[in-house]
């Protein structure tokens, strides 16, 4: 059995892992990143990164999996389910987007090389939109919401939106254009798709 101890040792190296690995993310890009740049970043050594993961992937697939918990986080806590509700939606699309831009190169990677690992990386980018579509869906049971006439949204209708916005930004990246220019286009897409009847 796997003392307390020990289990919280292994989640202190993982978590220095991950945040070597998006240091040489922000240094180097995903492709250029070896094992040896994220222990350097992580000051930890190659056996104990590979005590954590069981190659770089591995890595980014928790990355990947982390940061879409620190989006989802900063999504929730900035919407206010007592304000009205197109404020709601202006208010979690902009911590979205906030989101997105506070850490560029992660979300470069995430959007660029995600898909380079396969089946693995769509299994992994399903589940981050599932996420997110999962949080709109309850966002939009919410009582000022409903109030106001708004139906809740299906989750086939979530992951419309969220898919959609996701390919916007995608695009925004592959052309090297502003990401947050995109935020109005996203937020009229949402409160489109809410509008009472």
């Amino acid at each position: 059995m796997v003392s307390a101890s020990e289990t919280s040792t292994t989640d202190r190296h993982r978590e220095r892992m991950l945040e070597g690995l998006a240091a040489s993310i922000r240094e180097r890009g995903l492709a250029r990143t070896q094992v040896t740049d994220i222990v350097r970043h992580a000051r930890a050594s190659r056996t104990t990164f590979y005590k954590c993961f069981a190659d770089k992937e591995s890595c980014f697939v928790e990355l990947v999996r982390a940061t879409t918990t620190v989006g989802l986080l900063a999504v929730a806590d900035a919407v206010d389910p007592a304000a009205p509700w197109r404020r709601q939606v202006s208010d979690g699309v902009r911590a979205y987007f906030d989101a997105l831009t506070a850490e560029p190169a992660i979300a470069v990677a995430v959007t660029r090389d995600l898909a380079s690992l396969g089946a693995r990386g769509i299994t992994v980018q399903q589940e981050g939109i599932e996420r997110y579509a999962e949080l709109l869906c309850e966002l939009t049971r919410g009582r000022e919401l409903r109030r106001a006439g708004v139906e809740p949204l299906s989750m086939h209708a979530a992951v419309l939106l969220i898919a959609g916005v996701n390919a916007m930004v995608v695009r925004a990246i592959d052309r090297g254009e502003p990401v947050g220019g995109l935020l109005p286009t996203a937020e009229r897409a949402v409160l489109g798709m809410l509008a009472p009847a």
